[in-house]
């Protein structure tokens, strides 16, 4: 009976989808995976082996990297011979989905850059808030196993855990965060928190690097979709420089907005440039953020897309995630820093196959 009102609980306190995922990478039965040839993935002979191994290495550094391919991390430290590493101890699993769509979707994502101040003083006067001090996060597995990544988040009320504030909320309620600077622009902070770090400039010459802390535990919702379905802006133009534009056209409607995406991220400072759900530097064009629900993060892909109408093939490492990329055929790639990386991360939509690159010895049979 406990199992049944948490699930209840589970579905009116929206957190994640209720769906179960198709690939479970731990125990490997149950998932639509079609063995493949390494050696056979498109543009393989092209890749560039050197550039892959030290990715991989690097994200070997991480425990959940570490704990799926164990062994291998020790070896490509020792390996002479890159491109027979690859061949000779992994195997690729090419991913599917349940609606057997033949191809998944590839966007893009960049490290933000924004003005602000330590001070609030106009302009610079939106918060960047570290988590609250009164937001409660509830790891649901460590009372329920079986219900593993799924977590809680809310605020004590008269002993009663209830949702946190939405993005609306927090303009009317007295928040218990601390302000790590104030920034000259809503419509930037916000695109912040869904890159998920980012670089403020302070007007005393500093630099903050910020990284994601938490968030309100509301589900993502894409204001893209929200203008196309309000025919503000077509499915076929929609882009990060479109939503811009139109925001920067209607002024008065931008608080309608972001408000519709209820999700609020919080931040950290860090001594490094952008980083993923690992706590790894990201790697410009070789880091992506997966659905965990369905990709483990840690994990080595291939993946086979195009970027800026060039045709991409790479390995490719999950180590981050992201609330709009949701399914087994999904994937954000990380861009690098700076305005080129944005204006390619923001006009990217592109169709994806993906491949899972997995220990010989765990091989499906």
């Amino acid at each position: 009976m406990k199992y049944y009102i948490l699930l209840f609980i589970l579905t009116i306190f929206f957190i994640s989808c209720s769906k179960q995922p198709e690939i479970i990478f731990e125990s490997m039965p149950k998932t639509k995976l079609l063995r493949t040839d390494i050696k056979t993935l498109p543009n393989w002979k092209n890749e560039h082996y050197k550039k892959a191994l030290e990715s991989f290495k690097n994200s070997c550094r991480s425990k959940r990297t570490f704990k799926i391919y164990k062994d291998l991390c020790t070896k490509a430290k020792k390996t002479k011979d890159i491109k027979k590493f690859f061949v000779s101890e992994f195997t690729a699993y090419k991913l599917s989905s349940s609606n057997k769509q033949e191809s998944g979707l590839l966007t893009g994502y960049y490290e933000a850059s924004l003005r602000g101040s330590l001070v609030k003083k106009v302009p610079y006067i939106y918060p960047v808030y570290e988590k609250p001090k009164d937001l409660i996060v509830v790891e649901l597995s460590s009372v329920y196993p079986e219900l593993k990544n799924y977590r809680l988040r809310g605020r004590l009320v008269n002993g009663k855990l209830i949702p946190y504030y939405t993005r609306e909320e927090f303009k009317s309620n007295t928040i218990d965060a601390k302000v790590i600077c104030y920034v000259n622009s809503k419509i930037d902070l916000f695109f912040l928190e869904v890159q998920g770090s980012g670089r403020v400039n302070l007007d005393n010459g500093d630099m903050i690097y910020l990284g994601f802390s938490n968030q309100n535990g509301h589900k993502y919702k894409s204001i893209g979709k929200y203008l196309i379905n309000k025919d503000e802006i077509s499915k076929k133009n929609i882009s990060l420089q479109s939503i811009k534009a139109w925001l920067k056209k209607h002024p008065s409607r931008i608080d309608e907005l972001l408000n519709y995406n209820k999700s609020m991220v919080f931040f950290k400072k860090q001594n490094h440039g952008a980083s993923g759900s690992l706590g790894l530097s990201l790697t410009p064009n070789r880091s992506i953020a997966v659905d965990k629900f369905f990709i483990p993060l840690g994990s080595m892909l291939y993946l086979d897309s195009s970027i800026d109408k060039k045709h991409i093939s790479r390995i490719v490492m999950a180590e981050d995630t992201g609330g709009a990329i949701k399914g087994a055929l999904r994937a954000d790639i990380f861009l690098g820093f700076g305005n080129k990386a944005m204006l390619k991360a923001g006009k990217l939509k592109s169709d994806l196959n993906l491949w899972i690159l997995m220990p010989k010895e765990k091989e499906i049979n």
